[in-house]
């Protein structure tokens, strides 16, 4: 169902790859898939499969290229995760946005310009959050996104729809962080946020030991509700 492919950027000064995964009879809309800090490791591919299964095509572009192409990482292995870090200190967050912005040319001219939403996890969660004041994308979905409540100024830019999932028991985002997000965003009319009560960061990753199956299946349907209602 996926492999990988060649993007590029949109400065034409050079290419990326990412991972792709189409359904079969075409797709009604695409979604870029946003990595965490791990790359885009096998739970980043099985989110891409998953959405190519409900006739998505996924894009899930390598964000950390200009660091380290092909990395993928195991967050449940700590010299792994440590790596994982240092490399989140080291990328360029807003470098990052014009390559998701690259891949959404990318999704557009696949699928004959129809709607493109993007989903991200963790650092993919923030920029995903970024992508939506950024770019023109049309429906945006963070999980457990890291210092949005940093990114607020932005929020006036936001002109789709966007779907934030906060657990609250996140040891990555502080309760004054979260109360800042519902502060800011609650009454904004493009903007739902979900608190998933005692879930920590990583709960609906599809491997390892931070998955919460309840949780993360609830999300997930919230999310595929989502994309239904505002991509398809």
């Amino acid at each position: 169902m996926g492999g990988m492919i060649d993007i590029e950027t949109l400065e034409k000064d050079g290419k990326f790859a990412a991972y792709r995964a189409e359904p079969e009879g075409g797709a009604k809309a695409a979604v870029i898939v946003i990595q965490e800090i791990f790359g885009v490791n096998a739970g980043i591919r099985r989110k891409c499969d998953r959405l190519a299964e409900e006739g998505y095509l996924a894009l899930a572009p390598d964000l950390f290229w200009r660091l380290e192409p092909g990395v993928e990482l195991d967050p449940d292995i700590p010299e792994q995760f440590q790596k994982a870090l240092e490399l989140m200190g080291k990328f360029d967050q807003d470098r990052g946005v014009r390559d998701i912005e690259a891949a959404i040319h990318a999704a557009q001219a696949a699928i004959d310009g129809n709607k493109v939403g993007c989903v991200g996890y963790c650092l993919g969660g923030r920029l995903a959050f970024m992508t939506a004041c950024r770019t023109d994308i049309h429906a945006s979905v963070g999980y457990y996104g890291v210092g949005i409540d940093n990114l607020l100024r932005e929020k006036h830019a936001i002109a789709h729809p966007v779907l934030l999932h906060i657990p609250t028991a996140d040891h990555f985002v502080d309760a004054e962080a979260q109360k800042a997000m519902h502060e800011g965003l609650d009454d904004h009319p493009k903007v739902t946020l979900y608190d998933y009560e005692g879930l920590d960061h990583g709960f609906a990753t599809e491997f390892g030991e931070r998955r919460d199956e309840e949780g993360a299946t609830l999300a997930d349907r919230r999310t595929s509700e989502f994309f239904a209602e505002h991509l398809g």
